[in-house]
């Protein structure tokens, strides 16, 4: 029997209250929408398995959007012309060389363990705990609410401040679904040029658009953490056996101590004190 995961990796979704971070964790889990949401008290969690590598990340890559870290071997196909005459040709009676034979890919998975966080300023102190042992972040706003897009210099700071060195943060506008081309029913306030000037000032790798209401955009934002941790992992970032990474493979000894994530599914209502049994209050 396969093993189900490869790696697990611990993501955070921030930003300011009601900016449907809850319910981009919903879409991703269990593919719905509510319309109506209890506020978040603390964190509550969900968990989701995605593939990462190739080949499902070539799909991931043809999106000229995507800008996704280089400096690993290319995933072309070796049988190109300008590979025409590698030692590894085999070459048949017709005396035509044939195209060597490349190995079948095995399809990597990584098991993000989401953690969804209060945006009310009175569980700060709570939430930002948690943002230890991520190697991941959404941060969240409102493309409806400007003052939701002005807090994320804060909420930025805050993270880079408890989290570890080179975590992978990904700025999401939400609630695309209110945008549109007719003037009068366009609620948009953020505009594409204004998050993406934003990115460039302060760092954040990328800004995608979401809907969590209609589900577009959301498969692909968390996607393209996982697919950028994953690419960490490849290049030897991370420390798989130190739970201050936020990553680990599967089976992985957890570093000096025995503790390691168990293997579950937790949906969006569970109670903060059933993740911390569960999953450890600085592990992922």
């Amino acid at each position: 029997m396969s093993q189900p995961w490869d790696y697990i990796a611990k993501l955070v979704c921030i930003g300011d209250s009601g900016t449907g971070k809850s319910s981009l964790t919903i879409r991703l889990c269990e593919g719905r929408f509510s319309a109506t949401h209890d506020v978040t008290i603390g964190v509550e969690f969900g968990s989701r398995i995605v593939p990462v590598g190739p080949p499902a990340s070539r799909d991931l890559e043809t999106d000229p959007q995507v800008r996704l870290p280089s400096g690993l071997p290319s995933d072309r196909d070796d049988s190109s012309p300008e590979h025409t005459g590698s030692s590894n040709e085999c070459v048949m009676f017709s005396g035509l060389p044939t195209p060597p034979q490349k190995a079948q890919e095995t399809q990597k998975k990584m098991k993000l363990s989401l953690w969804d966080t209060a945006g009310q300023e009175t569980y700060k102190s709570i939430t930002r705990s948690y943002f230890r042992g991520a190697s991941g972040a959404l941060l969240v706003f409102d493309i409806t609410r400007p003052y939701t897009f002005t807090s994320c210099t804060q909420w930025l700071q805050d993270l880079r401040q408890i989290a570890e060195d080179g975590i992978v943060v990904i700025l999401v506008g939400n609630k695309s679904d209110l945008a549109g081309d007719d003037p009068d029913a366009n609620q948009r306030r953020v505009t594409r040029a204004e998050a993406e000037e934003w990115c460039r000032v302060n760092n954040v790798v990328r800004y995608l658009e979401t809907s969590a209401k209609s589900g577009e955009g959301v498969e692909r934002a968390f996607l393209e953490v996982a697919e950028r941790i994953y690419r960490n992992i490849e290049t030897g970032k991370y420390d798989l056996n130190d739970r201050r990474s936020g990553v680990k493979s599967f089976g992985a000894t957890g570093g000096a101590s025995s503790k390691i994530p168990k293997t579950i599914t937790l949906g969006m209502n569970d109670a903060m004190r059933k993740g911390e049994d569960n999953l450890g209050g600085n592990c992922c």
